[in-house]
């Protein structure tokens, strides 16, 4: 498999945000702020009714936004399968964030997909049962 640092030319992006509606904006903020040690880079309120945060991943062309509208949620419960991956440099990374997480009340649950566990993984769910699987070593 290839790997490249650029986007490609038929694609000529410059930021990438991943985005997602919630009902729990603060408790799904903190997990990620507060938890997972993302930092917030933006908050807005009632921009036509909705409230939102955005986290960052490394650099700062890349984001995680949650937004929660006056009138609720449009978005329906999340799969087993729907998943944020992070690969770690190190079992000890890993681990230490396992720790750190299930200290702050998020155990492990198990991971729809045998992959992940196979492999290493260890799954978490968010506020909203959305999931993240935190993976020992990259893979390529």
């Amino acid at each position: 498999m290839t790997s490249t640092t650029a986007w490609p030319p038929a694609l000529p992006v410059a930021q990438v945000r991943l985005a997602r509606p919630t009902d729990r904006l603060e408790a799904v903020t903190s997990f990620y702020r507060d938890a997972l040690g993302l930092p917030e880079l933006s908050r807005f309120r009632n921009h036509a009714g909705y409230d939102g945060a955005m986290l960052g991943l490394p650099g700062t062309a890349y984001h995680l936004e949650f937004t929660s509208h006056v009138d609720g949620s449009p978005c329906p419960a999340p799969t087993k399968d729907n998943l944020l991956v992070l690969y770690f440099h190190n079992l000890r990374d890993q681990q230490s964030m396992h720790g750190r997480l299930a200290t702050l009340g998020y155990p492990p649950v198990v991971s729809e997909n045998p992959y992940w566990s196979d492999n290493g993984g260890i799954t978490i769910e968010d506020p909203d049962g959305w999931r993240v699987v935190l993976m020992p070593e990259p893979v390529f």
